[in-house]
């Protein structure tokens, strides 16, 4: 998550120089993307056959309501922390070929424009032409990818942080779809998915958290950390929901009006809710001329749920994108501090 920068700066690149249509790079793309989305639809499946397993038990009167929910919740958290490890490896194959189009190292080519659809399937030139003509259906699907600044509000403002500005971020990337609330208007659009949200905090004076207990305080560490390699992240699978208004051109054929959405002004207004993948805290350093890497993973006294409000606003595909966890992130510190977010964020439709 480190190189969230040279990541974001990437998918930057594709949209302005109009590269992301390019048949060699999509061909990876796709490919790389059906492995993702493979990898959802699979752990989603097995955890829905686990849960009706559950189900069962709790009708034959096996297990009790209590237990049968405390059981979802571990299945839910380890099927969640399947997927972010299995997908770890696609996310490296995209950063990788991400890099390489930003190098030019990928053979261009005059291939047509391909869109991308929930399932990841990209049209053809019949199925574009289709589409041009009649327009999108009333529900579409996007896949979402955002990342951005990440830090803390302490006492009602983020002035006077005890973290990096530029070197704390957050990442997300998931699926979202986005249905037309009025038959006869494009305006209004319920728009709502699943995402994974990667939220990143580095410290500053040589500073990382320490769990003392009933609470998580920052600390001096006794070593020299080395800044870039060392962080605090927090993982959480969100369900967000907004309410979208989009100032897209209508167009009228033959009588008959044509929709098409993601193809202007746009802003969204909603929130989300989550779920606590994991939470792990990274320390890097030398000792006795040895660079020594540590992972420490726990509770760290965060909320297991995290909920909050969200916007965006921009045109077409591309919007600048906040959002603000309206829980603290610790449970029982002696002064709340909510996480907050900013960057830019694709709709890729």
């Amino acid at each position: 998550m480190r190189n969230l920068t040279i990541y974001l700066t990437g998918f930057l690149c594709l949209f302005l120089t109009n590269l992301f249509g390019q048949d060699t790079f999509e061909s990876r793309a796709k490919s790389i993307a059906a492995k993702i989305e493979t990898i959802t639809k699979e752990e989603k499946a097995a955890l829905k056959t686990e849960i009706e397993l559950i189900n069962t038990q709790l009708e034959n009167g096996t297990l009790t309501a209590a237990q049968a929910e405390e059981q979802k919740l571990k299945l839910a958290d380890i099927r969640a922390k399947n997927i972010e490890t299995r997908v770890a490896t696609a996310e490296a194959e995209l950063k990788a070929l991400v890099q390489e189009k930003v190098d030019g190292k990928i053979t261009e080519s005059d291939s047509v424009s391909k869109k991308q659809h929930f399932g990841i399937t990209w049209d053809n030139k019949e199925e574009r032409k289709k589409k041009e003509e009649n327009g999108e259906p009333r529900t579409t699907t996007q896949f979402v990818l955002a990342g951005g600044f990440n830090n803390l509000v302490t006492d009602g403002a983020v002035a006077n942080s005890d973290f990096g500005y530029l070197r704390s971020a957050f990442y997300e990337w998931g699926f979202t779809h986005n249905t037309r609330i009025l038959k006869e208007s494009n305006l209004l659009h319920f728009k709502y998915g699943l995402s994974f949200v990667y939220n990143t905090l580095t410290a500053t004076d040589n500073r990382a958290f320490v769990d003392t207990g009933n609470q998580t305080v920052l600390a001096v560490s006794p070593h020299h950390l080395r800044a870039k390699d060392t962080y605090f992240k927090n993982v959480f699978l969100q369900l967000p929901v907004h309410l979208e208004f989009d100032f897209s051109k209508n167009e009228t054929k033959d009588g008959k009006k044509i929709f098409r959405s993601h193809q202007g002004f746009r802003m969204g207004f909603g929130g989300y809710a989550g779920y606590n993948v994991n939470s792990k805290q990274f320390l890097s350093y030398k000792e006795n001329g040895y660079r020594i890497k540590e992972r420490q993973k726990g509770n760290w006294n965060i909320d297991d749920w995290n909920y909050g409000v969200s916007a965006y606003i921009g045109y077409k595909e591309t919007s600048l994108y906040v959002k603000y966890d309206l829980n603290p992130m610790f449970k029982n510190n002696a002064v709340d501090q909510n996480n907050i977010s900013a960057g830019i964020r694709f709709d890729l439709n």
